[in-house]
């Protein structure tokens, strides 16, 4: 993981100016080439800093999302592996907007999965764009600012936070079908 880490990190800084775009395009193709998205995002603050790294990643993260939007719709058979693998990991269980949110913090959470969640709760492709964005601010600031500090945290400590973030998913949740049962 470290080497290719240091693999694109090299190719950025030989890019120059067409480093950010090329940034951008990384986000895009991350998923052909296997790369978790905390990777991309660790890379980015390293290379970019900050501020740049995150919006960045926003960016590419946003424009992965509309890609596969497009995509999911245009081919039923990946529509259909992609509602079966929802199945499989989540068994009919109904996520919130705010849950999705809270999962796409945790690494290694299929982000495609988690889309397809928001592509089913969405009426439009405005209306998932918007959910979708507020969902990738998080993750893209989050990884960007302490990607690099979290998976060098001590395993103990990145347990604590996996089971803060599990816990505020089920508070959420929770909090959710109080609101249901009320209604």
């Amino acid at each position: 993981m470290d080497e290719v880490n240091q693999s694109i990190e090299a190719f950025i800084d030989h890019a120059g100016w067409l480093a950010p775009a090329l940034f951008v395009v990384l986000h895009i193709i991350r998923p052909i080439l296997f790369i978790p998205v905390i990777v991309i995002c660790v890379v980015g603050g390293v290379v970019f800093g900050f501020v740049q790294g995150a919006i960045l990643s926003l960016i590419g993260l946003s424009l992965m999302s509309l890609i596969s939007y497009k995509i999911v719709f245009r081919l039923p058979k990946l529509h259909r592996k992609i509602a079966d693998l929802k199945e499989k990991m989540f068994q009919d269980r109904t996520i919130t907007v705010s849950q999705v949110m809270v999962l796409r913090v945790m690494p290694f959470v299929h982000f495609h999965l988690l889309s397809f969640y928001l592509m089913e709760m969405t009426k439009n492709i405005r209306e998932y764009m918007y959910y979708s964005i507020l969902g990738l601010i998080a993750p893209a600031i989050i990884y960007t600012a302490f990607g690099e500090a979290i998976s060098a945290f001590p395993w103990y400590i990145t347990i604590c936070f996996f089971l803060i973030l599990i816990l505020i998913y089920f508070f959420i949740d929770r909090r959710n079908k109080v609101r249901m049962h009320l209604n």
